[in-house]
């Protein structure tokens, strides 16, 4: 992301969008009652009148502003659309008529609020200063593999396959076509095409026992050996990759990643709850830690923000975060995508590190 004009005294910033993940952390920054205007495509009647019959439609590009009612993210489509009725409009679209932003990469819009919260511009300052992911990952057993690429809000998986190996049943050998060594080819040949076509900065191979030594005795490409890292993890599975991401010789390759930053401090949340010590959770536990100004990092996670938007919760939510931070206390926004996002959702979708313990 590209923040290409900030005035913050008429409460403007102006960004463009340079990747899909920067979609995320701007649906996190926008909020119902903000405005944003800058170029957006409409379909507009053509014709004398509506109720010509020989009118059409056909889509122009147009410049609109809206106040924002609807803010909707859908993580794995990759699609942000933001609804509201227009406040600057044209002939062909007037004041009060609802219009829809579909927001893209290579889009270019300017967002107005009242105020800007500290912890929404260090949002934008977040994704303007952090480069794309390169980062696969790459699960696999005997048989099996999945192929997961990291993204700043989460990971995808992007292709998984089984081999077509050997293998024993009732102590007698199953004939069948390939061999464990041609598994591995394919695996290194799809890793090669990956790398490819995303310019990838890091290989993380992982799987139970000793697959992965394995398959490093089979790897020939000696620029894509120098990109791979080992981890261990018990399954083939897409949970697998949480389990991945958690590993201490893992930690090393993702130090930069906001992904291992937010599992960090949801783990170091539960610790501690777990030994009684500096936490509070719980809509009631958290106010009064907020009110008391005990909160030194108060996490909430996308998903409670965003279902809060939609059952008329967010201003409840909205009012703890910018209370938290006139207390001086830090916001860190966690995703729901990966596991440690959904532990805190397990709580509520809210939880508080304390700077000293509360008597509740």
């Amino acid at each position: 992301m590209k923040i290409t004009h900030t005035n913050l005294k008429q409460g403007e910033v102006k960004v463009k969008l340079e990747n899909p993940d920067d979609l995320w952390y701007l649906s996190q920054v926008i909020e119902p009652e903000d405005t944003i205007k800058g170029k957006t495509s409409r379909k507009i009647k053509t014709g004398n009148s509506k109720s010509d019959e020989s009118s059409s439609s056909e889509k122009k590009i147009l410049f609109l502003s809206i106040s924002v009612e609807k803010i909707e993210f859908h993580e794995y489509s990759g699609q942000l659309r933001i609804s509201g009725p227009v406040n600057e409009g044209t002939e062909d679209v007037p004041n009060g008529s609802y219009h829809t932003f579909s927001i893209e990469e290579g889009s270019a819009i300017t967002i107005t609020k009242k105020q800007w919260p500290k912890f929404q511009l260090d949002r934008l300052h977040e994704a303007s200063e952090s480069k794309p992911l390169k980062i696969m990952i790459c699960i696999f057993d005997r048989e099996d593999v999945i192929f997961a690429l990291m993204k700043k809000y989460g990971y995808e998986i992007v292709s998984e396959f089984s081999g077509n190996v050997e293998k024993k049943a009732d102590g007698a050998t199953l004939k069948k076509a390939g061999s464990i060594g041609s598994f591995y080819s394919d695996i290194i040949q799809q890793l090669d095409d990956y790398d490819k076509r995303y310019s990838l900065d890091s290989i993380i191979i992982a799987s139970p026992a000793f697959w992965k030594e394995e398959l490093l005795k089979e790897m020939k490409n000696d620029i894509l050996r120098k990109k791979m890292h080992t981890a261990t993890c018990s399954s083939v599975t897409p949970n697998a990759v949480d389990e991945v991401l958690k590993r201490q010789e893992v930690q090393q390759v993702l130090k930069q990643d906001r992904i291992a930053k937010e599992s960090n401090a949801v783990e170091s949340f539960m610790l501690e709850i777990s030994k009684q010590g500096l936490a509070a959770y719980g809509s009631s536990e958290i106010k009064n830690a907020i009110d008391s100004g005990a909160v030194e990092n108060l996490l909430v996670t996308d998903f409670l923000i965003q279902s809060s938007r939609l059952d008329g919760r967010y201003k409840t939510v909205e009012k703890l975060m910018k209370k938290a931070e006139s207390m001086q206390g830090k916001i860190t926004i966690i995703s729901s995508s990966h596991e440690a996002g959904k532990k805190l959702d397990g709580l509520g979708g809210m939880g508080a590190v304390l700077r000293y313990k509360m008597s509740y």
